[in-house]
């Protein structure tokens, strides 16, 4: 039994490696096409909703009180201007030609002063022109509105809100990093796993019964079983190097996709058991998955008819996926983690929130290796059933 399976496990292994463009573009290109795109699209995330730090913007200003001319002008170049001049200015900000038009009322600081909120009428009110579609612009709006706020609450003051020097956000860094990595993830692992899965089965086994190799290799004195769980075991381990190599390529990246986030993400509070139990968790998700994409293998005669009916399930597996983005949290009963491929996604979320439980795992993975077993079988009676493997 176990020759048998060895043979076809390195079979499986020799007709993948021995096509070096397969192999480039099954493991290795996935995770550098990922690292790639992720880093592309955080510099220019970050290229466009951020400007350079001694850039100043400028604000063109009607009416400009003396008193509040010394605090905008530490972050504004102050532009004096008429009234009159109002609406050529604000020609320009559509236009993208300047930043800001800031139009206070005439007589701002006699107005402010004389103010009663009591007295149920308007108070003096300051509009402030930009374009939001330029990034300067919005930009220089935000330190507009920030100092003219923190001005006010200066001029009618009556108590503070967290001006100590304690910190307030009783978050730490750990529960930050958990929370991110929990709900971006485990989301992303199935994807990659999935789409690991999806490269090499339906070549091994609807591939074979369309050159009809698969046919020759059944007139053999081997057992049907013995033939499913060496392809089973071979592509788990193919589509497990292609799902790390995407994982790799996107913790790499995570930092540059995240900008700014990333300085209180700290992927070093997970430890040795934690990257043990997700080992465990995707290898038995991997199992899982080979063996069902495989069985609908089975059915189709081509390549391209498996691939066709592999796509309800990968539907399926996204869906599931996409809840650990609005999970809340691990799930506590135990029966959650009995639902294939839902229990893999709450194990994920679980460690990298650094709240799962050793049972919640063992149930995960017992019950993704029973199904796996079951799948096994079905896939043998496939292979005894002359009418599904001599399909054409």
């Amino acid at each position: 039994m176990k020759n048998s399976i060895f043979i076809i496990f390195k079979k499986e292994l020799a007709r993948f490696f021995g096509d070096k463009r397969m192999a480039f573009t099954t493991l290795l290109l996935p995770g550098l096409m990922i690292y790639i795109m992720y880093s592309i699209m955080g510099n220019a995330i970050s290229n466009q909703f951020s400007v350079d730090e001694d850039t100043r913007p400028v604000a063109y200003v009607v009416n400009l009180p003396e008193s509040v001319e010394p605090i905008l002008s530490e972050a504004f170049h102050l532009m004096p201007t008429e009234e009159s001049s109002a609406e050529e200015i604000k020609e320009q900000i559509r236009n993208k030609e300047t930043d800001l038009l800031a139009v206070f009322p005439a007589d701002f600081d006699a107005a402010v002063a004389s103010y009663d909120s009591a007295s149920g009428l308007q108070a003096p009110n300051i509009e402030l022109f930009y374009n939001t579609s330029q990034t300067s612009s919005q930009t220089a709006y935000s330190y507009m509105i920030e100092m003219l706020s923190n001005y006010e609450s200066v001029l009618a003051n009556r108590f503070d809100v967290n001006s100590g020097d304690a910190v307030y956000d009783l978050a730490s860094e750990k529960d930050t990093t958990g929370t991110i990595f929990s709900s971006m993830l485990p989301m992303l692992l199935m994807v990659f796993l999935f789409t690991g899965c999806m490269a090499v089965a339906p070549e091994s086994i609807a591939g074979e019964k369309e050159r009809g190799t698969i046919a020759t290799m059944l007139v053999t004195p081997m057992k049907r079983s013995h033939l499913a769980i060496g392809k089973i075991s071979a592509l788990a381990l193919i589509a497990l190097l292609s799902g790390i190599s995407s994982a790799l390529g996107t913790i790499l990246s995570l930092p540059k996709l995240m900008g700014a986030a990333t300085d209180q993400l700290n992927a070093n509070f997970y430890q040795v058991n934690d990257y043990l139990m997700l080992g465990v968790v995707i290898l038995s998700t991997v199992l899982l998955l080979i063996t069902l994409i495989s069985i609908i293998s089975a059915f189709a005669k081509t390549i391209k008819e498996a691939q066709t009916y592999i796509m309800p399930l990968m539907i399926v597996v996204m869906v599931i996926a996409v809840t650990a983005m609005f999970s809340g949290g691990a799930k506590t009963d135990l029966v959650y983690y009995l639902i294939p491929m839902y229990n893999s996604v709450q194990c994920m979320i679980g460690i990298f929130s650094f709240e799962v439980l050793p049972m919640q795992i063992v149930a995960a993975v017992v019950s993704n290796i029973v199904y796996t077993g079951l799948g096994v079988f079905v896939l043998t009676r496939m292979f005894n059933n002359e009418r599904i493997v001599y399909s054409k």
